[in-house]
């Protein structure tokens, strides 16, 4: 697909500064911009790159334009360029994204209730009773069980599967290999050995949640895993049985939140956090990468460690951390000269 910067500035109420007619197929980064692509500057740090970008369209923000801008490519003058470009982008993977109709071999029960502009790609499984949203797109290889419900303008990626009774709001993105609803793990300890608790419950998605590639979120055992608005969840991240995580809150890659815990909204976890069963974590917290929560945490706290504690207190500890050999080499000479 070809833009001219004139069909672009329109998209992004910008200014077009040279040649409205020059067409570009394809977006770049500034620094490695070739003719015929789209790149943008939205930060001092690339400056430097402008001169030399072959970029045919760069957009700027306003306040980072240059005095002199003779010889460079044409120009979208915007506000926020970053936010501008990010607003172009979607668009973009929106046009790419205009699937619709039914694929064959599929499988759709004649007790499912489908929306209109709908896609359901090849090989998918779509059981009794499920409803579809209007502009919902199923990929390939995708497994909606019995009664399942997905809302409006949903994303749902190939080889997804999403098991009995789940439940999908509306503008939700869950991509390729996430299963949603598989069994929490729950098993009672016998003589003989463990015994499985049976997993009654289901799983909520909530409007506007993004779960990435190859995610886990058990079912509950009795009532529901919820995941409410806005959440976004990165790739690789298991989320166990009855956990409830709130609005806002984003998780990055493999993180794991054992069973019934609570995470507040508008909370931060990075990479490979840990999060024990039955804890209830405040709102706006943010768990620095490779923490380990082992207790409730209160609202706006920013934790770091394992077992974590508060992020500042970690930081100065870990100066002593750093000379902890050094320190008990004085000990010992101190309890020498005590002794004598």
């Amino acid at each position: 697909m070809e833009f001219s910067a004139e069909q672009i500035a329109n998209l992004v109420k910008g200014e077009v500064l040279g040649n409205p007619d020059v067409k570009v197929s394809y977006i770049s980064k500034i620094e490695e911009g070739k003719p015929g692509t789209l790149t943008f500057l939205g930060g001092e740090k690339f400056q430097a790159y402008l001169k030399d970008t072959q970029a045919s369209i760069v957009m700027i923000s306003k306040n980072l334009l240059p005095e002199d801008i003779s010889g460079l490519p044409t120009i979208i003058l915007v506000e926020d360029a970053y936010s501008a470009f990010n607003q172009l982008l979607r668009f973009y993977n929106e046009m790419k994204s205009q699937k619709s109709g039914i694929e064959q071999p599929s499988f759709i029960s004649d007790s499912t209730t489908l929306g209109t502009d709908i896609y359901i790609g090849a090989f998918a499984y779509v059981g009794n009773n499920v409803k579809i949203g209007n502009n919902s797109k199923i990929y390939p290889q995708t497994y909606l069980g019995d009664n399942v419900s997905i809302g409006d303008n949903c994303f749902i990626g190939p080889g997804v599967k999403i098991y009995n009774d789940c439940i999908i709001g509306n503008n939700c993105v869950i991509h390729g290999g996430t299963i949603i609803g598989g069994d929490g793990f729950g098993f009672q300890p016998t003589n003989n050995g463990y015994e499985k608790v049976p997993q009654l419950g289901n799983v909520v998605l909530e409007d506007n949640v993004e779960i990435g590639s190859n995610c886990s979120i058990d079912r509950a055992t009795i009532g529901s895993t919820i995941i409410k608005k806005g959440v976004k969840l990165d790739n690789l991240i298991q989320v166990a049985h009855n956990v409830e995580i709130g609005e806002h809150t984003v998780i990055a890659s493999q993180s794991g939140i054992a069973g019934s815990s609570k995470i507040g909204s508008w909370s931060m976890l990075g990479g490979q956090v840990g999060i024990s069963g039955h804890i209830k974590i405040g709102n706006k917290v943010v768990i620095q990468a490779q923490s380990g929560i082992t207790n409730d945490v209160p609202d706006s706290q920013r934790l770091f460690g394992s077992p974590a504690m508060q992020y500042m207190k970690y930081q100065k500890s870990f100066i002593y951390f750093k000379q902890f050999p050094e320190i008990v080499k004085r000990i010992d000479q101190l309890e020498k000269k005590m002794e004598k």
